[in-house]
């Protein structure tokens, strides 16, 4: 691969500040700099189109090291602020990790306002006003359920962009009662983060559905490959369309995703892989039987369960803490259940939907 890497790609520093890390991502955009991972990577070059490498999980667990492009970032950016009518001064916080391609967009949407995002990752207390913001159901949940400061946050900026998980209708219709003026958003590190802004397709991106339901996208803010994984990243492509595990349908002309075709769910803005949580329990606690799933669930979006069949089983805690060292803080199981058994597809894989129908009859 290393034969047509022609861009050095340097890792972002923790230590960096957001200004900082902004004036690296604007030298990153016009080739006066290195390429920027986001992530820990083994790669020290990237094909010269790429500007920002960031990680994403796929259906089996692996990490796809997605490369986008200065085109793409900057479509998805314009895009963004002309759909919200943001005007050049006006300002977004920030309140979303920067390791995902949601908060990384925040910086470069500012960078195309001209101003610097108010970084309030870390601060507690009052919060001032922007213009913008971007969250995902679990902070609406929060601020909704006691945290003042961040909801009057949020009723005070022009519009708030949600997405990374499920919103339920509940939760949608209690921050508009609140004053909040939610704008949902779709989309994925492929994609440059949100490209579909309450149901439809910012400018300069197509949809369609295919023969299955699946969603397939063209547009100018996809990405430009997999790093080290370029057959990968072609295998996405039919007839020029990338398409995705999102299974969808159009419901008064705009797009409803309804859930995916493979075992990735989405619990708080963090993509968690039901088979590897499953692989990596197994190995750990042996003799036992684990299955994943996902309830949906207003705070989380994707709320994972565990079931567990077998005899001296480990404290959920043990679980617990193992899962959240192996996969992050949103691996962290929301529920777990003792069936009997656990229900089997024929190639010994968990039936899921089977799963969930028999835990409902089960206490937890």
């Amino acid at each position: 691969m290393e034969q047509n890497a022609q861009r050095e790609l340097r890792t972002v520093s923790p230590e960096w500040t957001v200004s900082e890390l902004m004036a690296r991502i604007a030298k990153a955009l016009v080739s006066d700099g290195p390429a920027l991972a986001f992530s820990p990577t083994s790669h020290t070059h990237v094909p010269s189109r790429v500007s920002l490498v960031l990680s994403t999980t796929g259906s089996s667990g692996l990490v796809k090291e997605v490369g986008l492009s200065a085109g793409a970032l900057l479509s998805s950016a314009r895009a963004a602020n002309n759909f919200l009518a943001a005007s050049f001064g006006n300002s977004w916080s920030l309140l979303l990790p920067l390791n995902h391609i949601a908060g990384v967009n925040v910086l470069i949407r500012s960078l195309e306002l001209g101003t610097e995002p108010i970084d309030l990752r870390n601060r507690d207390g009052e919060l001032p006003k922007v213009d913008f913001t971007a969250i995902v159901p679990t902070q609406l949940f929060k601020a909704l359920n006691g945290d003042d400061h961040l909801l009057a946050h949020l009723i005070s900026a022009k519009a708030v962009l949600i997405g990374g998980a499920p919103i339920s209708a509940d939760l949608m219709a209690q921050a508009k009662m609140a004053g909040i003026n939610l704008v949902t958003s779709y989309g994925m590190t492929e994609t440059a983060g949100g490209f579909i802004y309450n149901g439809v397709p910012l400018a300069e991106s197509e949809i369609k559905l295919t023969s299955q339901n699946c969603l397939a996208i063209k547009g100018s803010a996809l990405a430009s490959t997999y790093i080290g994984a370029e057959p990968l990243w072609e295998a996405q492509f039919e007839d020029g369309w990338f398409i995705t595990k999102d299974l969808a349908k159009f419901e008064d002309e705009k797009l409803v995703v309804i859930g995916r075709s493979d075992d990735v769910i989405i619990s708080g803005g963090e993509n968690i892989s039901l088979d590897a949580v499953e692989g990596a329990l197994a190995a750990r606690f042996t003799g036992k039987t684990f299955g994943a799933l996902a309830k949906n669930d207003a705070r989380w979006g994707d709320a994972l369960h565990v079931a567990i069949v077998g005899e001296d089983l480990p404290a959920e805690s043990e679980i617990n803490d193992f899962l959240i060292e192996k996969f992050g803080a949103g691996a962290k199981p929301k529920g777990f259940f003792y069936p009997s058994h656990l229900p089997l597809l024929g190639i010994g894989k968990v039936d899921r939907n089977k799963l969930a129908q028999l835990i409902v009859e089960v206490p937890s």
